[in-house]
């Protein structure tokens, strides 16, 4: 075995149902300074890593709201309105991976 590598699960997310995944489409996502994004839900689940910049998120009103860094993982829920997606000072730069079924195109709407 090589000792040169190294695995660390950083998420292991389960979803309250079988998704019939065909495809998952990735998305480098950058959201300029001081831009909240705010309340949104999206069609799908979405899965995301910042790469640079940060992000206050906040899953839902009764959660409390973390700031994302380079390197941290996060989970936004199909469906589910998500409360805050908002840069600050940095800005933020994430991959943003959509599973998605046949036919299937990924959606965001604000509420």
């Amino acid at each position: 075995m090589n000792s040169s590598i190294s695995r660390v699960v950083v998420l292991d997310q389960h979803l309250p149902e079988a998704l019939p995944v065909q495809r998952v489409e990735v998305r480098r996502i950058t959201i300029d300074p001081h831009t909240a994004l705010g309340a949104h839900v999206h069609n799908g689940p979405v899965f995301g890593n910042i790469v640079s910049g940060s992000a206050v998120y906040q899953q839902s009103e009764d959660t409390e709201p973390q700031v994302l860094h380079p390197g941290d993982v996060f989970y936004e829920p199909a469906v589910e309105r998500i409360a805050r997606f908002d840069t600050e000072e940095e800005g933020v730069t994430f991959l943003a991976y959509f599973p998605l079924a046949a036919g299937q195109d990924a959606t965001l709407d604000l509420v």
